[in-house]
């Protein structure tokens, strides 16, 4: 088992910055690869960020690439994500998620309970 859980949300006005942290415990066998989607009132889930646990696979969506950083703290178990420039459409419930293959990340494995990121104009 592993549990995920998220912190960092809050409301913030365009132009501006959040890190969100995600802190894992349990089985670190699984955690293999760790990410962060998002959720919109209204829209489909979308995976926003990934990285493999040696760092060696990393993954953006375009709509946040040089914006967003991911990165992760292994001898604390905690992922980050790092967002500059937010935007309105930025807005959404921020979800971690950790999966024993990137492939399978948002498909199996664990989810956070999410925080959630308000950006205003």
């Amino acid at each position: 088992q592993v549990q995920l859980v998220e912190s960092g949300g809050g409301s913030v006005q365009a132009g501006g910055s959040l890190r969100l942290s995600c802190a894992a415990s349990g089985d670190t066998f699984s955690r293999n690869c760790m990410g962060w989607f998002r959720q919109a009132p209204g829209k489909e889930r979308e995976g926003v960020a990934s990285i493999s646990r040696s760092g060696s696979i990393t993954y953006f969506t375009d709509s946040v690439k040089g914006r967003f950083t991911i990165s992760q703290d292994n001898n604390k178990n905690i992922l980050y994500l790092e967002m500059n420039s937010l935007k309105p459409e930025d807005t959404a419930m921020y979800y971690c998620a950790t999966s024993w293959l990137c492939s399978d990340l948002g498909k199996r494995g664990y989810w956070g309970q999410g925080t959630q990121v308000t950006v205003s104009s």
